[in-house]
């Protein structure tokens, strides 16, 4: 029996091994990080080591995990908010075409924003005591992959499939929802899995700029300005992992809709 039928007789085995991989690498990337920083006498203010970042992270847990919220929750409505009007202004340029041709320098615009230059106007705007602003940032950086996924997606449809379904008198919507949607679900994960990762990114760098006292961001800005360090680097730790539970999420939500029936 071969290495590859062993796999497909014991999913068990090819699963931990895919997930056995990232793990060894990650502890090995730890182990020599720790062991530069103390061979190399490198200072904290410019790497700390893993081991003071741990330590700080496990120290300051609560502080951390209420940082998490905070930034989590503005990145969710952002993704939640940002991924369904985008989805449905795909569908909106995709079956009125000069709708298109109209959005897309739009959307081309606001994908180069600057959130430096953003963020402070939202504040102007809301008040810097509401949560507005950074939900709205994140909700644009997530608007923009998954419009222009959605839409290259609903453009997947091959031209017999959009004949079979006028032959059979199917109005826009119906072939829409029968035959251009699930043809595009496949881009729309992509463009959701990309956007989440960004949500929390967008989150985390407008609250740089001012806002309520609360999120990552800010926690991360006071730490540095009081030059303790290893905590900055805790919070830090904190939005990766804020970071990768998003994108897990995304993963996750993609295999349920996409799991066929009695697969």
């Amino acid at each position: 029996m071969t290495a590859e039928s062993r796999l497909v007789a014991r999913p068990g085995l090819g699963l931990a091994r895919t997930a056995l991989a990232p793990i060894v690498l990650g502890v090995v990337v730890v182990l020599l990080w720790q062991w530069a920083v103390t061979a190399l006498a490198i200072k904290p203010f410019i790497l700390p080591g893993p081991f003071a970042i741990g330590e700080q992270f496990t120290t300051n847990i609560g502080n951390v995990l209420q940082g998490m919220a905070v930034t989590g929750w503005n990145s969710l409505v952002g993704l939640v908010v940002g991924s369904v009007i985008g989805i449905v202004a795909a569908i909106i340029a995709a079956l009125i075409r000069v709708l298109d041709e109209i959005a897309a320098p739009i959307v081309a615009a606001l994908a180069v924003v600057p959130i430096v230059a953003l963020a402070p106007v939202l504040y102007t705007m809301f008040g810097a005591g509401a949560e507005t602003a950074r939900q709205i940032v994140a909700g644009l950086a997530v608007f923009v992959p998954v419009y222009f996924n959605t839409l290259r997606g609903l453009r997947q449809v091959r031209p017999v499939h959009r004949d079979l379904m006028r032959s059979y008198a199917a109005s826009r919507w119906q072939a829409t929802r029968t035959v251009t949607l699930p043809t595009a679900l496949p881009f729309v994960f992509t463009g959701l899995r990309i956007a989440s990762s960004l949500a929390v990114i967008s989150a985390l760098v407008a609250e740089y700029f001012g806002g309520p006292v609360g999120g990552l961001g800010r926690a991360i800005t006071s730490s540095a300005s009081s030059s303790n360090y290893g905590l900055a680097w805790a919070y830090v730790l904190g939005s990766i992992i804020l970071g990768l539970l998003f994108y897990c999420a995304a993963i996750g939500l993609e295999k349920l809709v996409t799991r066929r029936p009695g697969g």
